[in-house]
C-alpha cells in the first residue's frame, strides 16, 4: 500500500543551454469537464475545484515544512541528455554487447525500449557483480559525462536551488546517475557548494538503483534526518517507489502530460509542472 505522510500528498520547458536565467515552464493545462452551457459549475467543477485546492495546500505544508530537500538529478535539475541522445547511447551500448556474443543478454522488449539504464538494468540481472557488469557502467558513465556539456537545466531549478539553500534546508542528490556527472554538472553551475559532499548516486551494484530507497537512506543518514523532515523531489514512478519505501515525503515534478499521467498513475498525489511554483512557495512561505 503507498504511504502518504502527508495526507493527500504528492511525486517547463527548459532554460536556454546553460545559463543561469530562465523563462516561463511548459504548463500542463488542468482536465476540465464539458461546458454546460448554463454559466455555472457543476458539482463536478466544484469537486475539482476543492481537490486542486486540498493538493496545493498539502504542496505548500511539504515544502515549508521540508528540512532536508532531496533532489534527483536528470529531470527535476535538468535534462542531462537534451543534447547527446539517450537512445544512440542505448544502441551503442547494445552493439558493444553484440560484438562481444552477448546479445542475447536482452530480451527483445529490452532491445527495443532504446533506455540505456534498462540495457545496465538486465545485464546486471543476468551477470550480477561480474567484470561486464562493471566495464557496461562505465561505458554509461563516460556517455554521462560527454552529456554534460549539453545538458538543458529545468527551468527555475538553479534559483530554486539556491533560495532553499540560503532559507535554511540541507540539500542533497538521490540519483540513478553516476555521481561523477551530478559533480561535473554542479560545478558547471555554480551549484557546488548547495550540495557538497552529499551526493549519492549510482554504483556498480546496479541492483540498488531507484525504485531501492539506498541512494535516500544514505542521504538521511548523512544528514541526520528523519524521513518525515524531509522531501524528495523525483519525476518518475522509481522515484517515488523510492521515497514511499524510505518513508519520505514526495513532489513530483511533471514536465509535460505524459510525465504527469505515470507519477499519478504510481501513487503521487502532489504533482507540479513547474518548478516556479516551488520556488513562489520558498519565497513567500506564511
Amino acid at each position: 500500500m503507498v504511504r502518504r505522510p502527508l495526507g493527500n500528498h504528492h511525486d517547463g520547458p527548459d532554460t536556454l543551454l546553460m545559463t543561469s536565467h530562465t523563462t516561463q515552464t511548459e504548463q500542463v493545462a488542468p482536465d476540465s469537464d464539458t461546458d454546460t452551457g448554463t454559466g455555472t459549475g457543476t458539482d463536478t467543477d466544484t469537486g475539482m475545484e476543492s481537490s486542486r485546492g486540498d493538493e496545493a495546500a498539502d504542496r505548500r505544508k511539504a515544502i515549508t515544512r521540508a528540512r532536508v530537500v532531496l533532489w534527483d538529478f536528470d529531470g527535476p535539475m535538468c535534462r542531462l541528455f537534451a543534447g547527446h541522445s539517450a537512445r544512440r547511447v542505448a544502441q551503442d551500448l547494445m552493439g558493444w554487447l553484440e560484438g562481444r556474443g552477448l546479445h542475447r543478454l536482452l530480451t527483445e522488449a529490452e532491445r527495443r525500449s532504446l533506455d540505456p539504464h534498462v540495457v545496465v538494468r538486465a545485464v546486471d540481472r543476468a551477470r550480477p557483480g561480474s567484470d561486464l557488469v562493471a566495464e557496461l557502467e562505465e561505458r554509461l558513465t563516460q556517455e554521462e559525462l560527454r552529456a554534460v556539456a549539453s545538458a538543458m537545466p529545468t527551468a527555475y531549478a538553479d534559483p530554486l536551488i539556491r533560495t532553499w539553500r540560503a532559507t535554511g534546508p540541507r540539500l542533497a542528490i538521490t540519483t540513478n546517475n553516476s555521481p561523477r556527472v551530478v559533480t561535473s554538472y554542479l560545478a558547471g553551475r555554480g551549484l557546488t557548494d548547495c550540495f557538497a559532499p552529499h551526493i549519492y548516486g549510482r554504483t556498480q551494484d546496479l541492483g540498488l538503483l531507484k525504485p531501492h530507497p539506498r541512494c535516500l537512506h544514505l542521504a538521511l543518514r548523512a544528514l541526520g534526518s528523519a524521513p518525515e523532515d524531509a522531501l524528495m523531489i523525483g519525476d518518475t514512478p522509481s522515484d517515488f517507489a523510492a521515497a514511499d519505501a524510505a518513508g519520505v515525503p514526495f513532489l513530483g515534478y511533471a514536465r509535460n502530460a505524459d510525465k504527469e499521467r505515470r507519477l499519478r498513475g504510481a501513487g503521487a498525489t502532489l504533482v507540479v509542472n513547474s518548478l516556479e511554483t516551488v520556488l513562489e512557495t520558498v519565497r513567500h512561505p506564511a
